[in-house]
Order: C-alpha cells, then structure tokens, then sequence
C-alpha cells in the first residue's frame, strides 16, 4: 500500500468517525451565526466513510466493483 493511500484512507475515515460522532452526541456546530444541521453530517459520514472503503479496497488490490459475488 503506498503512503499516499494509506494517509488519505487515515484521513477520511476520521472525519468520517468525527461526524458520526457529532450526529452520536448531538454536538452543535455554528459557523458565521449559521447552525449546522445534524443531517449535513449524517450525509458526510457516509460520504467520508464510503471513499475510505473504496480506497482501502483499491489499495489491497481488490475493487468493490471488480470482487466476484460469494
């Protein structure tokens, strides 16, 4: 696995953790007087989470859309 891929999978799985976790404990985020909603990190969790995988995937060497159904 090259660096490359193993840091951007590191990365993206914890803010993947990090939202779900906001939408867990029910944190609150404000940005320029404008609440956050809860879904936007809902949506990014499993956006987030969904590329980890996918590059983790690629990087053992095998493809979501490529591994053969059992």
């Amino acid at each position: 696995m090259k660096p490359a891929n193993l840091i951007a999978i590191v990365l993206l799985a914890s803010v993947s953790l990090a939202h779900l976790l906001r939408v867990i404990f029910g944190v609150q985020v404000t940005v320029a007087d404008r609440l956050i909603p809860m879904w936007v990190s809902a949506v990014a969790a499993v956006v987030a989470g969904g590329v980890a995988f996918m590059l983790w995937q690629a990087a053992r060497g095998k493809p979501v859309a490529d591994r053969e159904p059992k």
